[in-house]
């Protein structure tokens, strides 16, 4: 049995490797930071728009992950359409109804960490609301300054991690058994 995790280990760690930059070659992991945010605003008569935008010159990659829409306290019993005016793959504005909200049949509506890229403007298109919206504005950060310390220290962890690890020998054959 440890003949066989020992193969296993060795099969993961050559994987690991080839996924990371080539059999034998460096190994060094861009340090990548994620950091998630509460977001939220509200629609209403007197503010009938929202726009989320980030700082163009960021490197990070913005995510906007909604989460919910609902109506508040002293919304009225009519329908409230909620609009997102986003960019396409072809970065043309588009504009797409995402919910229709009603106090009587459908007060709220789940949006399971539907996912957008900023800038985002989100439209109350008719009712008087109030609507909120809530989700996450999830930040991914990479950073490509990596010291040649780290460097050096994960490839003697690489080499250690080799030379623990048994080479996987061919089974035997049994003569003599019918």
């Amino acid at each position: 049995m440890a003949a066989g995790t020992a193969a296993a280990l060795a099969f993961l760690s050559q994987e690991s490797r080839t996924r990371a930059g080539g059999v034998g070659g460096p190994r060094v992991p861009a340090p990548v930071t994620m950091d998630s945010f509460f977001f939220g605003c509200e629609l209403s008569g007197h503010t009938r728009s929202f726009t989320f935008k980030v700082e163009e010159e960021d490197d990070a990659e913005h995510v906007l992950a909604l989460t919910m829409l609902c109506l508040t306290e002293g919304a009225k019993d009519e329908c409230n359409v909620v609009e997102v005016v986003a960019r396409n793959h072809d970065h043309q504005e588009i504009a797409v109804p995402v919910a229709n909200l009603k106090l009587s049949c459908q007060p709220m509506l789940s949006l399971d960490d539907f996912q957008l890229q900023p800038p985002v403007t989100f439209r109350l298109k008719s009712g008087s609301g109030p609507v909120r919206i809530t989700g996450r504005h999830q930040i991914v950060t990479m950073s490509n300054d990596v010291s040649e310390e780290e460097i050096e220290e994960e490839e003697e962890d690489s080499e250690e991690e080799e030379a623990e690890l048994c080479p996987i020998l061919p089974a035997k054959k049994q003569r003599g058994r019918p």
